[in-house]
């Protein structure tokens, strides 16, 4: 794959599209704190992997109108927040989520008339997961449908998913956002329901939720997202990916 800049990025910030609002990214950082275990009789640091962190970092303009920045980031809510960092908007390219606490939201007047804030989400549980978006940014379904499939590659793997949701809008009686597998793209291995890969009814927006499968879970090669309804929906925007585990993972 060649080179790739930055434009065209989405954040969105617990089933809200601030992408409009933010200006860049700081940092995108996680993983196993280093733990040092130098003996006496070492000339060099000895380090071991310790508890899992992470952090999502970004400066956003000041937009005081109804669901931007402003209002949804100076409330500094104390529940977790899951924050998702979509490169680009094709369907299967990279995405970091992460969910986390909002430390801060530091303004910064600059002599030159900018008005900008410092947002830093600190992860609470998981540390930042890389995964691989399932909707080609923002989605909108005006009914029960089946989303295209994303290639994974390197045929099924035995290490379960997580999968995170943003819905952004929603109109109708409910709706079930879900995950479905197959091993050829549907050709002789029909798609099916991943095991654990369906999200909470949706019945309300905005809402945004993790999920995890069993850790040791089979997970096939192409994944796709499909909606479903008992009720009849007119109107879904949401936007989904998914972390499929190439080795096991610990929480």
């Amino acid at each position: 794959m060649a080179k790739q800049g930055g434009l065209g990025d989405n954040l969105y910030v617990a089933g809200y599209d601030l992408s409009g609002d933010i200006g860049s990214l700081g940092g995108i950082s996680g993983g196993p704190a280093a733990l040092e275990v130098t003996g006496i009789d070492k000339s060099a640091f000895e380090r071991i992997g310790g508890l899992r962190d992470g952090k999502l970092e970004y400066t956003a303009f000041f937009n005081k109108a109804t669901d931007r920045a402003h209002l949804r980031l100076s409330t500094l809510p104390t529940a977790d927040v899951i924050t998702t960092y979509f490169r680009g908007t094709t369907l299967g390219n990279p995405s970091a989520n992460i969910v986390a606490k909002q430390i801060n939201y530091d303004g910064t007047r600059g002599d030159d008339g900018a008005f900008t804030f410092a947002v830093e989400a600190q992860a609470n549980g998981y540390g930042v997961e890389w995964g691989r978006s399932m909707t080609a940014g923002k989605r909108t379904d005006g009914g029960a449908a089946n989303g295209s499939s994303v290639d994974f590659g390197t045929g099924s793997t035995a290490f379960g998913l997580q999968a995170y949701l943003h819905v952004f809008a929603f109109t109708g009686t409910d709706a079930t956002i879900r995950i479905q597998e197959s091993s050829d793209d549907g050709a002789g291995d029909a798609f099916a329901n991943v095991t654990g890969g369906a999200f909470t009814q949706v019945t309300a927006g905005p809402t945004s939720e993790r999920i995890a499968t069993a850790a040791g879970q089979t997970v096939e090669r192409y994944l796709r997202v499909i909606t479903a309804t008992t009720g009849g929906f007119s109107d879904l925007q949401f936007a989904v990916s998914v972390v499929r585990n190439a080795t096991a993972t610990v929480f």
